[in-house]
């Protein structure tokens, strides 16, 4: 049986909800005030080890429990717990982080589930699709780094060496997690990015969800390494996970998108590697999953790879 209760956090008012998972509880934000934001406010799930010890109570402030946590951000918070999404489906990252802790390899985290408010213009930094909003992935970065990163800094009881706070999405999701990861490499000491779409601005899309190569553009001369390159020589710059599917049956998502997706991706591997200096293992790996689709379903069953590369137990 879901327990509810109201609970104060900073000026915004959340709810405290425990749907008996065995890996925590949430403070959900239906309405999450960001001042000086195009979009002043958005929805946030923050999902908080079932050990913290004030998760339920709103007359202390959550930062005073005595555990401190590493922190996972999620793009597209609406899948992440919970099926949503133009697919309906779930990352089920609940279930999948009780069967991690069960098994002790991994740290407890407290995720942070960001829902996007116009996912096409937040998620992408270029022109991809003429009918599509676009371009405000920059501003979108801005707000996960200076407003929704501080507040959680803030209020709960975080951990923020080098490396603890991971920024992870999929698809443009996954590019946004990229980005933000690249732009804020101080804020963001690495990023998990699942199918990530490097073609846009690239590859064609005006049939979209057909996607075509565009032979004649590399991403070493892309818009996005120039807005991210900075960050990726940095001395502080984010640890890498990437990966992608190699099914093409199942519709356009896989057939033309995800295909894209893997070119583009092998493509950004290899120019971290032989542009930047990344070394494998250490501050990248990467991953061609033979089962891997372009759904929720199937980067919920690829999570607990990158989680346990970020946050494994020494």
């Amino acid at each position: 049986m879901t327990t509810t209760a109201e609970v104060i956090v900073g000026n915004n008012k959340a709810w405290f909800h425990d749907e008996n998972f065995s890996s925590g509880v949430f403070h959900t934000y239906d309405h999450f005030k960001i001042p000086g934001s195009p979009y002043p406010e958005r929805k946030l799930q923050v999902f908080l080890p079932r050990d913290f010890d004030k998760a339920n109570t709103g007359n202390q402030d959550p930062a005073d429990s005595s555990a401190r946590y590493p922190v996972l951000y999620m793009n597209d918070g609406h899948a992440v717990f919970f099926k949503g999404g133009l697919g309906n489906q779930s990352w089920n990252l609940a279930n999948t982080l009780g069967r991690l802790y069960a098994q002790g390899i991994m740290d407890k985290l407290i995720v942070v589930a960001v829902f996007p408010v116009n996912r096409n213009r937040e998620y992408t930094h270029v022109q991809w699709h003429a009918p599509e909003d676009c371009c405000e992935l920059e501003g979108y970065a801005d707000c996960m780094a200076n407003y929704i990163k501080p507040f959680i800094d803030r209020h709960y009881p975080v951990r923020n060496a080098p490396g603890e706070n991971v920024i992870a999405g999929a698809s443009h999701g996954g590019l946004a997690a990229f980005f933000i990861a690249g732009r804020y490499p101080e804020q963001f000491g690495a990023c998990c990015a699942m199918s990530p779409s490097f073609w846009v601005g690239l590859d064609d899309a005006d049939d979209f969800p057909v996607v075509k190569a565009r032979i004649d553009n590399t991403l070493r001369d892309s818009q996005l390494i120039s807005f991210l390159q900075n960050g990726l020589q940095s001395r502080v710059r984010p640890q890498i996970y990437l990966d992608w599917g190699l099914v093409r049956q199942g519709g356009p998502h896989n057939l033309f998108i995800e295909e894209r997706t893997t070119s583009r991706g092998r493509e950004m591997a290899g120019l971290l590697q032989h542009e930047f200096g990344y070394h494998i293992g250490q501050e990248l790996l990467f991953y061609e999953d033979p089962e891997g689709e372009h759904q929720e379903d199937s980067w919920g069953n690829r999570i607990p790879w990158a989680l346990e590369w970020f946050f494994q137990r020494h």
